[in-house]
């Protein structure tokens, strides 16, 4: 090859080279100046009208529209602002609706999500027009969504938080400080995963903008164990949509919720006291035991309303059960011996049912509410605990280990007649039949762990009393505390329970 042609063939092959650096560059830049700190957008799910997105550098904010008919069910359609990222992520943002119009349950949010396929398994945190305030979730590809629902309304800002499996949503109102909302739940997503802005108009024909401000992305490194201390949050879920709802959220150990009759009211054990909490959350008051200051998570009303049956073991050093006036008062001692741990009362509000050791045995037994003699009721090698009223009176229903795992059983009230409600690989406790006699909640653990101990993987589970087969309510972090009493809403919608979360003592600052 002649010399000057092979100098002008490099050149050309430099100047190719330059100039794909450059226009790398370039789009590197006008990337970075239209999307921030996120990759690209897209529009998730079809039939919509075509999303966009502005970026303001210097405010962190963006404004996202977006179309689609819903994020919900088994299939989304929205617009997504995205990055791929993988390990413990934090996204936090002030977020806002210039247009209150449109449909209420328009959502703006923020969002971790598998994949950009419409069925795909996310978390999201999500502001609706109406205010209304949610962490959604969708398990499985194509799979039902659900919610847990944040007791706050148009917050200023939301952060959304993912420690190893655990999502969770935190809040600010106008001025104040981020606080924990008491939401979360337990979610496997694989790594990487598309983190970002989310607007759903929820309306197919509708194109509608939110606004995103002070945009804050973090990334960590999981560090397993650096949790130290557990929050707990009174939750309530219905058994027809499997929706939660967060009601009362503290860093103080709390235990076992009852519904009130009226419908009102949560009573809840928490450091030795019984507690009062109004339905819709709030601040709770202690509700006065006298002397009985070492309350446990057995506790419970009468069908009435009018009395309330506690167990305590401040001056024996043993749980005794005592009866106070629901209002409060001091209480009237029932049982003679120790440990006894009430569970139940008979729907005439005569007997109470409980579980008790005697000479090393832990067995179900009965006793008048007026006191008396104790009746023992179960005999088999191994512990019988949990025993509750059917609302009919006709059975108790208790939790035995004497098949080699936990399961459900029921009886007579006088004892006779023991059979087996469940079998299967779950050690499954505290069975709850619904007022309509129509359910059974119960708290199913891993066949692999013994007892019902604290802060593990457990499912609320219903059964329908006259057959078919058991649904899972809800998957979350608890066990002792969690369900140990009745607690259904007094028109057999809704159950109450506590879901526990283990977090650092000082959370991730955003950055």
């Amino acid at each position: 090859m002649h010399p000057t042609m092979r100098i002008n063939r490099v050149l050309f092959v430099l100047g190719y080279i330059l100039g794909q650096l450059a226009w790398t560059m370039t789009t590197q830049a006008q990337t970075s100046a239209t999307w921030g700190i996120f990759e690209g957008h897209s529009d998730i799910g079809a039939g919509q009208r075509p999303g966009a997105v502005e970026y303001v550098p210097d405010a962190r904010t963006y404004r996202v529209s977006g179309g689609g008919d819903n994020m919900w069910l088994s299939r989304d359609a929205f617009q997504f602002v995205w990055k791929r990222l993988s390990g413990d992520l934090t996204l936090a943002a002030d977020i806002q609706w210039p247009d209150t119009k449109g449909n209420p349950h328009k959502k703006a949010g923020l969002i971790f999500r598998q994949s950009l396929e419409p069925g795909s398994p996310y978390a999201d945190a999500v502001i609706h027009g109406d205010g209304l305030t949610s962490l959604q979730f969708r398990e499985i590809p194509d799979g039902p969504t659900r919610e847990v629902q944040a007791n706050v309304n148009r917050p200023q800002r939301i952060r959304l938080e993912r420690r190893g499996d655990v999502l969770s949503l935190s809040f600010a109102r106008e001025g104040g400080a981020p606080q924990p909302s008491g939401c979360s739940f337990r979610l496997r997503l694989s790594d990487p995963v598309y983190v970002g802005l989310a607007v759903c108009a929820h309306d197919s024909n509708a194109l509608e903008t939110a606004v995103f401000k002070d945009v804050r992305l973090t990334q960590e490194k999981h560090q397993p164990g650096a949790a130290t201390r557990v929050s707990c949050t009174l939750e309530t879920v219905a058994i027809a949509s499997k929706d939660r709802k967060a009601i009362y959220y503290t860093t103080n150990l709390i235990e076992a919720p009852n519904w009130t009759p009226d419908g009102k009211c949560f009573l809840f054990n928490s450091q030795g006291r019984m507690h009062r909490l109004p339905i819709q959350g709030g601040v709770s008051a202690p509700v006065d035991t006298g002397f009985a200051n070492r309350c446990n998570n057995d506790h419970g009303l009468s069908p009435d309303g009018s009395q309330l049956a506690i167990s305590d073991q401040s001056r024996t050093g043993k749980s005794l059960i005592y009866i106070v006036p629901a209002g409060g008062g001091q209480p009237r001692q029932v049982t003679p011996l120790g440990p006894s741990y009430w569970h139940g009362w008979s729907p005439d509000g005569l007997t109470l049912a409980y579980c008790a050791e005697r000479n090393n045995e832990f067995d179900v037994y009965t006793i008048p509410v007026a006191g008396g003699q104790e009746r023992r009721l179960t005999a088999a090698a191994g512990l019988d605990d949990g025993p509750e009223y059917s609302p009919d009176g006709r059975y108790l229903y208790f939790n035995s280990e004497r098949s080699g795992a936990m399961q459900i059983w029921r009886m007579k009230p006088d004892g006779s007649q023991q059979e087996q409600v469940t079998a299967d690989d779950y050690n499954n406790w505290f069975p709850h039949p619904s007022p309509d006699g129509k359910w059974m909640v119960f708290l199913s653990y891993d066949k692999s762990v013994k007892g019902h101990p604290a802060n593990q993987n457990v499912q609320l589970r219903l059964l329908p009393v006259a057959g078919g087969p058991i649904q899972v309510l809800a998957t979350l972090l608890g066990g002792q505390g969690t369900i140990n009493v009745p607690s259904w809403s007094p028109d057999s919608r809704q159950i109450a329970f506590v879901s526990y979360q283990l977090f650092s003592p000082e959370p991730a600052p955003e950055k």
